[in-house]
């Protein structure tokens, strides 16, 4: 078995970025657009799009410019009707340095934002995506994950989620769509290498972390034939009541925002209930929210109470819970009910300020007890700076998405190394 490191060193140095894509310029905004008829075929791959990549991480293999695709396939929303998502598709040309075939790592990428500027695909060729009216800045998150997968001979698919760079509200943290969006891409990867059997591994952290777990426990029900071999699912939301509760004040408090607004646009009959508990300036910060990339809102409303937003001086998920009919979104939203058909690793750092340690524990503990073989690993960062996110939160990613653990968990499963039924740490 191959044993790799992505030390902190690399992963800290800075990326050769050669320019900045506009996010309006015509041609692009085109491609966004679905046709107005879908075929019903869930991964169908609809169109695509030549993309060079110019972006480089320092010290890893592989030549760049790297060609991708631009991709948009066929998908479905919650209530099961079809919709058109967007992603991006490397089909790398660097040798498989793992056991087995050459498997393709479908990425669930962490929090972008809600604007369509935003979108991940977007922001591949360069790394950065700038749109000058309004102003608005988005980084490629996974820059990392794609260069990391690809420099080690696997292909890679990122989606953009529902509703991220397409018509329509993206439904951020949404369980259903996320897993969705997740296994129709990789049924259009699997399309666009033309291997319908390659082996598929799962990768996500935050946002993709819950979008990484809720496609573990989907697979089976929903895209059966797919050939899921491992998960890592890294600080999932698991149980949003306690991830909410929880990023509220934080640097990126604003995601709040993002989700309500996700949740309204599948269900706009909460609307008048939600406004009524709002102010002005809440219904207003909700809007813009709607349009920005985490950046963004980082720099507008850094540590944003919900508690200011709402007309009775609670926080919002304190008015949400005095809505009956908002309870049965967020049971909709638990992941942990349905039990993965392959081996997932959940990590979690203890002292994890914005996704809650015990509520992903939980999440092992759930699919444990339904059999599941997963391997629960904690992250012992201590706390610093508690509430700025970036210490705490994504320190644990660097250290155990890119420091090794993570990738070393799916190359064993590549590999067919069995997995014990449960392990803690």
């Amino acid at each position: 078995m191959i044993r790799f490191l992505v030390g902190a060193a690399v992963l800290a140095s800075s990326v050769t970025v050669l320019g900045t894509s506009a996010a309006h310029a015509d041609p692009l905004d085109e491609f966004y657009v679905p046709p107005l008829q879908l075929v019903d075929d869930p991964g169908a791959v609809l169109r695509t799009q030549p993309m060079s990549l110019y972006a480089a991480l320092p010290g890893v293999d592989g030549a760049y410019p790297v060609q991708a695709q631009r991709v948009m396939y066929t998908s479905r929303t919650q209530d099961d009707a079809p919709i058109g998502v967007t992603g991006t598709f490397i089909e790398t040309e660097v040798p498989w340095r793992g056991a087995g075939p050459r498997p393709t790592i479908v990425v669930a990428p962490g929090t972008m934002g809600q604007g369509d500027q935003c979108a991940p695909s977007r922001s591949f060729p360069t790394a950065i995506n700038a749109v000058a009216q309004p102003l608005s800045i988005s980084f490629n998150q996974e820059l990392l994950s794609s260069t990391l997968w690809g420099s080690m001979g696997a292909n890679v698919f990122v989606t953009d989620y529902i509703g991220l760079g397409t018509p329509g509200v993206h439904t951020y943290v949404s369980r259903p769509e996320g897993a969705h969006a997740v296994l129709d891409g990789a049924r259009a990867a699997n399309e666009l290498s033309g291997d319908p059997n390659a082996p598929i591994g799962i990768w996500g952290y935050s946002q993709g972390g819950g979008a990484a777990a809720a496609a573990a426990e989907l697979a089976a029900e929903y895209a059966p034939e797919l050939d899921v071999k491992g998960t890592w699912a890294g600080a999932p939301t698991a149980d949003l009541l306690d991830v909410l509760g929880q990023v509220d004040g934080t640097l990126i408090g604003g995601v709040i925002g993002y989700a309500l607004n996700g949740f309204l646009e599948r269900d706009p009959s909460l609307r008048s209930l939600v406004d009524e508990r709002l102010t002005d300036h809440g219904k207003a910060v909700l809007n813009e929210l709607s349009t920005e990339c985490i950046g963004d809102t980082i720099l507008k409303r850094p540590f944003l109470r919900t508690e200011s937003l709402t007309k009775d001086g609670k926080s919002m998920l304190e008015n949400v819970r005095t809505i009956p009919e908002a309870g049965r979104i967020f049971d909709e939203q638990r992941i942990g009910e349905r039990t993965p058909n392959a081996p997932v690793l959940i990590t979690s750092g203890i002292n994890d300020d914005t996704i809650p340690y015990g509520q992903a524990r939980q999440l092992a503990t759930d699919w444990c007890g339904q059999g599941a073989s997963v391997e629960f690993r904690s992250n012992p960062l201590p706390p610093i700076l508690q509430g700025a996110v970036l210490p705490n939160h994504f320190g644990p990613q660097l250290i155990d998405g890119y420091g090794g653990e993570a990738a070393n968990f799916l190359m064993d499963r590549f590999a067919g190394i069995p997995l014990a039924a449960c392990t803690f740490d």
